[in-house]
């Protein structure tokens, strides 16, 4: 074999003249035991390469992922929250720590504490006002009026704040704009309040309910001032509010961008998402609103619609849950079936907007009669959005948008300094190039 390969070569090679020169002036400059050849003049150590030794570098451990001074790039250089991330445990008020979400949390906690206060005072002024307790019908819907007020106001303010916090936590722009909205709202609500309380007082008075030494006019001079100012917070904060959901409108855009990506259609399905999950907590809480003052102020407890009010409350609570619940898992039938059911809380709302206002049954309405008109005309309004919301989400289902509603994984903790956050990390999600 190996005289077969020689002979391969030199039937290859033999032929050409300049490799015959070069091989016979390569054996003749070559030998064994040469240390080099003559071509080369420079002297060479003979003995043996002596690798030198290299020094290890030392670091700081952590020096270049500690402090605030580590390069975040583009996230840093806007003001912009950071990718790298060296715990998992998300706080649930860690947007505190930004300058416009720590604002809008603040207006809204201060809007909260002053009209609760002003609500409060005008309540105590009014249940120390009371004298001898009247049993007259009439009478006996004008001594619920201002503490469902009170409770209205509580529960709403509170509710307010949960859904800021929720918001704010979630990087939900879409939510944050409907509590703009839903102050405004209360705006309406608070200004209505003002001439419910004047004729309530006005009514005691005439039966006599009042304390001997207090009159309407001394009660109404005492507490007219409150009233009117909690309207005239209401709507400044409403332009604080404003103001902020703007800046936190452009401060959020880039997660939305991180999370969605650039498709413009499936960026318009997750804002339809985000409509429809805001008005499921809006729905809540002025349905619970209109409940809350039938039940107090209008209903009698022997009266079988006051059962079935009662009960409707934890049924609606299962409701809107489960429609949330169907729409992130792309459910078709249980949203359809839930649909149907708003179907029918709309036709109630109609009834008992109808009702407020027949003639048979004026007076067991016309101490709430229009803060109940309100509450029921929002209401209506509201059910039909997302109605309409929830249609145009279930013609969503199956394009895709599932896997961006999934829960995100979390990572471990790493106190590697190479370590990166794998937070905002997905699943592969199934795309296709698309020509608009």
């Amino acid at each position: 074999m190996v005289a077969t390969r020689l002979e391969s070569r030199k039937s290859l090679l033999g032929a050409d003249p300049g490799f015959a020169e070069q091989s016979m002036q390569y054996q003749e400059n070559y030998q064994t035991n040469q240390n080099y050849p003559d071509a080369y003049t420079q002297d060479y150590p003979n003995g043996p390469y002596a690798q030198p030794a290299l020094s290890q570098p030392t670091y700081t451990e952590d020096a270049h992922t500690g402090g605030d001074s580590f390069d975040q790039g583009y996230a840093a250089r806007e003001g912009l929250t950071s990718s790298h991330a060296v715990s998992t445990h998300r706080d649930s008020f860690d947007f505190l720590k930004r300058k416009w979400p720590a604002a809008f949390m603040a207006v809204t906690a201060l809007q909260a504490i002053i009209c609760i206060g002003f609500e409060a005072y005008v309540f105590g002024k009014f249940q120390l006002s009371l004298g001898a307790h009247v049993s007259d019908q009439k009478a006996q819907s004008q001594y619920l009026t201002i503490p469902t007020f009170l409770t209205l106001f509580i529960f709403g303010f509170l509710y307010e704040l949960v859904i800021v916090w929720d918001a704010l936590r979630m990087k939900n722009t879409i939510q944050i704009i409907g509590v703009c909205i839903a102050n405004l709202a209360m705006l309406v609500y608070t200004a209505t309040q003002v001439d419910q309380i004047q004729g309530a007082i006005i009514v005691l008075d005439g039966f006599r309910a009042l304390a001997p030494n207090i009159t309407a006019v001394i009660l109404w001079g005492d507490i007219k001032a409150f009233l009117v100012a909690i309207p005239a917070i209401i709507a400044l904060t409403t332009l604080c509010m404003a103001f902020c959901a703007w800046k936190l409108y452009q401060e959020f855009a880039w997660d939305i961008l991180k999370n969605i990506g650039a498709d413009y259609r499936m960026k318009k399905r997750f804002l339809h998402y985000q409509i429809y999950i805001a008005l499921l907590k809006f729905d809540f809480f002025f349905f619970l609103g209109f409940i809350i003052q039938f039940v107090v102020v209008v209903a009698k407890k022997d009266d079988p619609e006051f059962a079935v009010t009662v009960a409707s409350i934890p049924v609606t609570i299962a409701i809107l849950l489960a429609a949330a619940y169907f729409t992130k898992k792309e459910n078709t039938a249980g949203m359809a079936v839930t649909l149907v059911l708003y179907v029918g809380g709309l036709v109630y709302f109609v009834f008992k907007l109808v009702r407020i206002y027949q003639p048979s049954y004026k007076l067991l309405y016309i101490a709430v009669r229009r803060s109940l008109t309100a509450f029921a005309v929002i209401t209506i309004l509201l059910i039909i959005l997302t109605i309409a919301n929830g249609i145009i989400c279930m013609r969503n289902f199956g394009c895709g948008l599932k896997p961006h509603l999934q829960s995100r994984k979390k990572v471990e903790e790493n106190p590697d300094a190479m370590s990166f956050s794998l937070n905002d990390v997905k699943g592969a999600v199934p795309n296709r190039m698309t020509i608009d």
